[in-house]
């Protein structure tokens, strides 16, 4: 059984750094793309940075201050966000292609606010 599980989110003051963390586990598994996406209520969840084999993107809106990087040893890929702003706040959610399916995480919750 695949999971993934997302961590290092809370409340941080705008200009504050965070580092979010989602390790995929499971048996015998072979983890491709890895990504993350944020969603705000009443929105449509929003693609954030992405990372393969052959290099990361970053969505239209979270270019510059987010950073994607993996682990491949521990299946586990990271969100650096630094100088945060209030409009940063959403529910950050990571997702796996894991042997041809993709998973998602149940997402950990950014509060920028002072």
């Amino acid at each position: 059984q695949v999971q993934l599980v997302e961590s290092g989110g809370g409340l941080v003051q705008p200009g504050g750094s965070l580092r979010l963390s989602c390790a995929v586990s499971g048996s015998r598994i072979h983890v491709g793309a890895m990504g993350w996406y944020r969603q705000v209520p009443g929105k449509q969840r929003e693609y954030v940075a992405g990372i393969t084999s052959g290099g990361t993107t970053n969505g239209a809106d979270s270019k510059g201050r987010f950073t994607i990087s993996r682990d491949n040893a521990k299946n586990t890929v990271y969100l650096q966000i630094n100088d945060l702003r209030p409009e940063d706040t959403a529910v950050y959610y990571c997702s796996a292609g894991v042997d041809g399916d993709i998973y998602w995480g149940s997402g950990t919750q950014v509060t920028v606010s002072s």
